[in-house]
């Protein structure tokens, strides 16, 4: 046997033997007088691995899960913190800090993830704006992360759970 085939066997074992995560696709949605708000996404899972300030860095735009960026669509127009939301779709991401995270909503869609490394989404002039989450800490520790969107009439709140961290923002139909 040869020393590179070797060394291809060899490589091959070990990338079969390293654990291989997915992130399956999930969606949360609410039915605002008979229109949708829906929020579709990948939700990885810690795995024993460090993800706030570790996996996901602090002070670096994440894509508020994982594979493709985060898609928030809407039938109607919304109020999310304070920021007015036209009806449409947006992606979603989060700017993760130790004390606070900021959604941000981005009118670009379509796109796979986001480059890390940035406190900036890939086109920030495409940025419809930032909101402060509300910050706690769950019951016990998420696992898996998810979105979440309940209602309450034509009120209601986005919540993000992972690790040692729930973020919530309110929002209002129009």
């Amino acid at each position: 046997m040869n020393r590179t085939w070797m060394c291809c066997l060899a490589a091959s074992v070990a990338l079969a033997q390293a654990p291989h995560y997915t992130s399956p696709a999930a969606t949360t949605m609410v039915d605002l007088g008979g229109k949708q708000v829906r929020i579709s996404y990948h939700a990885p899972s810690v795995h024993g691995r460090q993800i706030l300030g570790g996996l996901v860095p602090y002070g670096k735009v994440w894509r508020a899960g994982a594979n493709q960026a985060t898609l928030l669509h809407t039938d109607l127009d919304l109020t999310i913190g304070g920021l007015a939301v036209p009806k449409g779709d947006y992606s979603i991401y989060i700017l993760p800090e130790e004390k606070q995270w900021t959604l941000i909503i981005n009118t670009q869609t379509g796109q796979w993830g986001i480059k890390m490394g940035g406190d900036t989404t890939e086109d920030p002039a495409k940025d419809l704006g930032r909101v402060v989450m509300t910050m706690s800490k769950p019951a016990a520790p998420v696992e898996t992360f998810a979105i979440t969107l309940t209602k309450d009439g034509n009120q209601g709140s986005l919540a993000m759970a992972w690790e040692n961290t729930v973020a919530t923002v309110a929002f209002t139909a129009k």
